[in-house]
């Protein structure tokens, strides 16, 4: 037992993730989130999809989805399989269903007894009720997705981390150099894209600053000045920005960008080649409201304010330090998208692959 004493368990809605972003997820990094300060992991649950009846006529659906539960394993991850089902519907047309959710719901509520902290990856608002009787049960529960993650899921949870922050939870494209290096670019150093959201921006001279995480560590600490802060900040200019972004919804920590580190001044990290990987803010709307992209991320709960949020703000409302760096000129203009040939670096334990529940599960 480690010497907190914590015990975490994490449970993975693989369907779900897949179908929203989460393709490529690396299992042993989201092992290494969990356990971060030093938790015992003692139940990893991982449920999917299998269509046996595939499975008997087609060998290289077999042959991958054995090797890709296989990998799940290597991790210490057990496979929970769904037996997809086969129905006519009422037009004659087959469909599949192999849904999870209730497995993963009791299996959560059952172990709950033996956990401290539970990890959740999904973005299905269907969870929300388990949410709560976990946390009645006395569990911490985190929340991680990718896209279309429920907003009331997000509220719900004790702390929502985008799947898409994370150090190394989903591959990032890299751009081909010559020559080579000898290794690629770690995380956080410079060479390397990371994700990250604007925490201060200043809309009269052009600049701001994007937060992100450099390692996993007490997540509570903002203050990328704190020593023991995970956290590091980036310098960017508005040129650096994609050229469809409307500013005027900056700072906003509803977006994500993804972006390329180079060296700036004093040491610094500046942030070139920004392009907007995640949006939350939408999801804050009622479904039959129109989204205007013009205007800043507001939240809909009856009782809330509907204009835009504090403009430096810290995750916990404490108020954040003003921007330190100058503004400067940039000359270069923010360059086009990669193109479509770039493909990223998969890893061995990542979902590289459809999983293998043959379609989308209904």
């Amino acid at each position: 037992m480690n010497s907190k004493g914590l015990r975490a368990g994490v449970y993975v809605d693989v369907e779900n993730i897949a179908r929203n972003g989460g393709r490529g997820m690396r299992f042993d990094t989201l092992r290494q989130y969990a356990t971060r300060d030093g938790a015992d992991a003692i139940r990893l649950n991982a449920y999917l999809a299998f269509d046996e009846e595939r499975a008997h006529r087609d060998f290289d659906y077999r042959a991958r989805a054995t090797r890709y539960h296989f990998a799940l394993r290597d991790v210490g991850f057990k496979v929970i399989e769904k037996p997809v089902q086969w129905y006519a519907n009422e037009d004659g047309a087959r469909v599949s269903k192999a849904n999870s959710d209730l497995d993963l719901a009791v299996d959560m509520l059952l172990q709950s007894a033996k956990l401290d902290r539970v990890v959740l990856v999904s973005g299905d608002g269907d969870f929300v009720q388990v949410v709560r009787a976990l946390q009645n049960m006395g569990c911490r529960v985190e929340l991680i997705g990718f896209q279309n993650v429920s907003y009331d899921l997000r509220c719900e949870s004790d702390v929502f981390v985008s799947g898409y922050l994370i150090p190394g939870l989903l591959p990032v494209p890299l751009k081909p150099v010559t020559p080579a290096p000898a290794r690629p670019p770690a995380w956080g150093e410079a060479g390397s894209r990371v994700r990250g959201t604007c925490y201060h921006y200043n809309a009269e001279k052009g600049f701001g600053f994007l937060r992100y995480l450099s390692r996993l560590g007490d997540l509570t600490v903002t203050d990328t000045r704190d020593p023991d802060s995970p956290y590091r900040e980036a310098f960017f200019h508005r040129s650096q920005c994609p050229p469809n972004l409307e500013l005027g919804v900056l700072p906003n920590r509803d977006m994500v960008f993804d972006f390329l580190l180079v060296p700036g001044r004093e040491g610094k990290m500046e942030a070139n080649e920004l392009t907007l990987v995640a949006n939350y803010g939408p999801h804050l709307r009622p479904p039959q409201a129109q989204v205007n992209w013009s205007a800043p991320a507001s939240d809909s709960r009856v009782g809330r304010g509907t204009g835009p949020r504090p403009a430096v703000t810290t995750e916990g409302g404490e108020p954040e330090r003003a921007a330190p760096a100058p503004p400067r000129t940039v000359e270069a203009a923010a360059p086009p998208p990669p193109p479509p040939s770039l493909t990223p670096q998969w890893g061995r334990t990542g979902l590289d692959e459809p999983p293998p529940g043959g379609g989308r599960p209904t």
